[in-house]
């Protein structure tokens, strides 16, 4: 489930020397070649998930996004977030009104296994920024006992 692992600070420093291309690897083969051309960024956003009792709390930080340009789709064990930023800017009309643009513009996207999550009672909240999914775990099955009688 997410590939949780509890977060541990530890002294040791963990220098990954291919992390930069791992990255660039990442985006190059994740983003389609028209968004390179359109300036149209496909990213990631940044989680968090901590486990509390009999929930899995799920926290991703889309500042600066409406509410209605979050969507969250639940298909065969995955839950997907979308979200989508569009730019004000037009250069035919703005041109010469900008000095300088540096927020980013584009759509974003995560994808999470959720087969230990009861995806019926997954509730959903977006308040200043942060998106909070609150995601009960399924309760285990155990098998169940019975004892024979020998003719």
């Amino acid at each position: 489930m997410f590939e949780l692992r509890p977060y541990r600070k530890s002294g040791a420093v963990s220098y990954n020397p291919f992390r930069e291309m791992e990255e660039f690897e990442k985006r190059f083969f994740s983003t389609p070649f028209s968004s390179f051309f359109n300036s149209r960024y496909i990213g990631e956003f940044k989680t968090d998930i901590s486990e509390q009792g009999d929930n899995y709390i799920l926290e991703a930080d889309l500042p600066g996004f409406d509410k209605k340009d979050i969507h969250l789709e639940i298909s065969d064990n995955t839950l997907t977030i979308n979200a989508e930023r569009n730019s004000d800017y037009d250069e035919e009309k703005d041109s010469g009104k900008y000095i300088r643009i540096e927020r980013s513009y584009g759509k974003y996207s995560r994808q999470f296994d959720i087969s230990s999550i009861d995806s019926d009672n997954i509730k959903a909240n977006y308040e200043n920024g942060v998106l909070k999914l609150t995601m009960p775990k399924k309760q285990e099955v155990l098998p169940e006992t019975r004892h024979l009688e020998i003719e």
